[in-house]
């Protein structure tokens, strides 16, 4: 049974600070990895769409990088491209996209490179053996890192319903290539009562797949690659995506890029179960928040550590948050990592 370490958001004085319960997690969690002078570590996580505030502090993130600095270990942080139009597409903007979100010097003493190059095209083909993939396209500065640390920011998803550390692994770590792959199964429909015709899906569609016709727009979805931005750029709910078919194989694709990123390598987790919004950070605003804060979790396990989010997030909100959003079976993706030897569901948790 794994361990998953939790700090709570619970301070009546100075030792409770969270900032010092997330001191006593990277002291569970970051031994293990056994980072030697040097090498490689390879931070992941995700600067943020420009237009919303809800990704991790910086502040939390710099004092992660603190104690990854105290091994000797050369740190960097890192992302890769998103499939999508936006601020993330290219290294240029990402990269500017991080620096203006703070994730930079001197707030955090650890440099941004973005994993997949300037265009999302520099990636390393990793075997693997799984139900879906052989292969998996993996972006370069993560495969060829030596460590890895996973800091995810838990919220919803429109896809996988709930997004974690596989989400921030798995999709996270693919590139644009990698990415569509994932995503290959998901196409969108046009809501015609509710599309006005503002042709915001046409100009941020990549695949060209989007035309305006009699003043609504249409999908071509035999060149659809079913990326989901259009979803995420309609103001008026005139796209949905239909998930409930391919959700579950979006989650296991998910998953098998996961297997793949951590091939090979030793790890550690920081989930950060604050600011609980019910859309991914790739949005370019910040929803309603599902319900309160939880707290912070670290574990050397990436299934434990998402399925014990996911168990405190219920037990907090007193409901499944996830699934009331958006009505789909998000354990898929715990399931099918499990089965592929990646962590465990159960789990013992320790209060820090």
């Amino acid at each position: 049974m794994s361990i998953v370490y939790y700090a709570t958001m619970q301070a009546e004085k100075e030792e409770q600070n969270l900032l010092k319960k997330l001191d006593r997690l990277c002291a569970r969690v970051i031994p293990p990895v056994d980072i030697q002078k040097d090498e490689f570590v390879a931070v992941k996580l995700h600067f943020g769409e420009p237009g919303i505030y809800t990704y991790i502090r910086p502040v939390f993130v710099s004092r992660i990088v603190d104690a990854l600095k105290s091994t000797g270990g050369k740190i960097f942080l890192t992302d890769a491209n998103t499939l999508y139009r936006g601020w993330r597409s290219n290294a240029v903007d990402h990269h500017n996209t991080a620096m203006r979100h703070g994730f930079c010097r001197p707030v955090i003493d650890a440099p941004v490179i973005i994993a997949d190059g300037l265009h999302g095209h520099d990636y390393r083909q990793i075997p693997i053996q799984g139900k879906h993939f052989k292969t998996v396209k993996i972006a370069s500065a993560v495969a060829e890192a030596d460590k890895l640390i996973g800091i995810a920011h838990i919220k919803g998803h429109m896809a996988t319903g709930f997004g974690g550390q596989l989400k921030n692994i798995g999709m996270g770590c693919g590139s644009r290539a990698g990415k569509q792959q994932m995503h290959s199964d998901l196409k969108p429909e046009v809501n015609t009562k509710k599309c006005r015709g503002c042709g915001r899906c046409v100009k941020n569609c990549l695949s060209q797949a989007i035309e305006l016709y009699e003043g609504k727009a249409r999908i071509d979805h035999s060149r659809c690659v079913g990326c989901g931005e259009c979803v995420a750029t309609c103001l008026f709910g005139g796209i949905k995506v239909q998930w409930d078919s391919p959700s579950q194989l979006v989650q296991e694709k998910i998953a098998e890029y996961a297997l793949g990123v951590l091939a090979g390598k030793k790890y550690a987790f920081f989930n950060f179960i604050m600011d609980i919004t019910p859309e991914c950070d790739c949005f370019s605003w910040s929803g309603t928040k599902l319900g309160p804060d939880v707290g912070i979790l670290a574990s050397n396990d990436i299934v434990a550590i998402d399925q014990a989010s996911a168990d405190l997030i219920m037990k907090v909100h007193g409901r499944d948050s996830f699934r009331e959003a958006h009505k789909i079976d998000w354990s898929a993706q715990l399931k099918h990592a499990e089965s592929l030897g990646l962590g465990s569901r159960k789990y013992e948790l320790e209060e820090v």
